[in-house]
C-alpha cells in the first residue's frame, strides 16, 4: 500500500463517519456524535407492506445523505458533490480528485466491500466509504466499519459505485470545499434538535416519528399474514434485530449516538439538564435493545404467535410512550 496521511478512524455509523472523518482530515474537530446529532440523524418511521416493500420495515434514522445536506446547512461547510451518467466518465473523475491529493467519499453497494468478511456483506446501496489514494489497479479505502486503511480493487469499487437497484449510488462523490473559521456550534446545536423534536412529535403523517412507532406496535400482529410461512417470518422478526442494532448503528436505533450527542451538547450549552438528558435516551436505548433481544429470541425459537407478537407490540408502545415524553421534555429545554 502507497503511503497516505489520511488519518482513518472506526465510527458507529457509515455516513456520520464518512462525514466526520473527512472534516477531521480537513481541518475541523468535530466528533461523530455532534455530526449526527447537529444533522437531526435520530427519526423513526414505519412502511406496511406497500409497492415500495415486500414486506413491512422499518427505519431509525433521517433519509441518507441529509446528515451531510443537514450538517452542511447548519454548520456553514460547502461539499462539492458529482453524480455520473457514465461508470468511465466517474471512475476517471474520482482518479482526477485523488491526483489531486483530495480524499473523496462515495456512496456504493457494500456487497462489494470484498476486504469484510463474506457473511457480512449483502446488497444495500447506500453505504459510505472514503477514498483516500491509488496503487496500482487498487484504491485505499477509508471505511467506518473497518479498523485501518483497506485496498480494494478496481473493479470493485466500480460495480459498487454504479450498481443498480433501488437507491443506485450513480458514482455519486462528496467533499468540503469550504469550511468557516468560526463556526456557531450553539445555534447549529439547538437548530439541529429542534428539528429532531419536530420530526419525532409533529410531522403530520401518521407512518412517521412517534407516530410510526405507535403504528409499528399495531401493526406487528399482522405480519404473520404476509409472510410465505413460518420460516419466512422467523426471518422478518429476527431482521427487527439487525435494523436497530447492526443497521441502526451504535445499537439500539442509534440512540445510544443521540445519548452522546447531548452529553456533549450540554457542555458547548452549558445545558446540566441535557446531561440528564443524555442518561434518560440511554434508558430509552436500553429498552430498544430489550426489544432487539426479544425478537431475535422468538424468532429463532420460532415463537411467534399471537401473544409473543401482542407482547412485542406492547413493548414497542412503551418505547413509543418513553421517547414521546423525553421528545416533548427536550423541546421545551430548548
Amino acid at each position: 500500500m502507497s503511503t497516505v496521511t489520511y488519518k482513518h478512524k472506526m465510527a458507529a455509523h457509515c455516513e456520520s463517519g464518512a462525514v466526520t472523518s473527512l472534516l477531521n482530515n480537513a481541518g475541523l474537530e468535530i466528533t461523530e456524535p455532534l455530526v449526527f446529532g447537529i444533522s437531526s440523524g435520530i427519526f423513526f418511521g414505519y412502511f406496511h407492506k406497500m409497492k415500495s416493500f415486500a414486506f413491512p420495515t422499518f427505519i431509525v434514522r433521517n433519509k441518507p445523505g441529509s446528515i451531510r445536506t443537514n450538517l452542511a446547512k447548519r454548520l456553514g461547510i460547502k461539499f462539492h458533490t458529482e453524480k455520473f451518467r457514465s461508470a468511465d466518465t466517474g471512475m476517471n473523475r474520482l482518479d482526477e480528485l485523488l491526483g489531486k491529493n483530495i480524499p473523496v467519499a462515495i456512496q456504493v453497494d457494500f456487497f462489494y466491500m470484498d476486504y469484510l468478511p463474506e457473511w457480512e456483506r449483502v446488497h444495500i446501496n447506500v453505504h459510505f466509504i472514503v477514498v483516500v489514494g491509488k496503487t496500482g489497479s487498487r484504491y485505499i479505502v477509508s471505511d467506518s466499519y473497518f479498523p485501518k486503511l483497506v485496498e480494494l480493487e478496481s473493479s470493485s469499487l466500480r460495480k459498487a459505485r454504479f450498481a443498480g437497484g433501488s437507491m443506485s449510488p450513480k458514482g455519486f462523490l462528496f467533499y468540503p470545499e469550504f469550511i468557516p473559521k468560526d463556526i456557531d456550534y450553539k445555534k447549529a446545536i439547538l437548530k439541529g434538535t429542534k428539528k429532531a423534536c419536530f420530526n419525532m412529535l409533529s410531522i403530520p403523517i401518521p407512518f412517521l416519528g412517534i407516530k410510526g412507532i405507535r403504528k409499528f406496535a399495531r401493526k406487528i400482529t399482522e405480519w404473520p399474514s404476509f409472510a410465505r410461512d413460518i420460516e419466512h417470518l422467523s426471518h422478518e422478526i429476527m431482521k427487527i434485530n439487525i435494523l436497530l442494532e447492526d443497521q441502526g448503528t451504535g445499537g439500539a436505533g442509534f440512540r445510544f449516538m443521540y445519548a452522546s450527542f447531548l452529553q456533549q451538547a450540554s457542555v458547548i450549552l452549558g445545558k446540566p439538564e441535557w446531561s440528564e438528558k443524555s442518561k434518560e435516551m440511554m434508558e430509552i436505548g436500553d429498552g430498544w435493545r430489550n426489544i432487539s433481544l426479544f425478537a431475535s429470541r422468538i424468532g429463532k425459537n420460532r415463537e411467534l404467535g399471537p401473544e409473543r407478537l401482542e407482547e412485542l407490540g406492547t413493548m414497542l408502545n412503551s418505547r413509543a410512550d418513553a421517547e414521546e415524553r423525553f421528545f416533548r421534555q427536550l423541546k421545551n429545554s430548548i
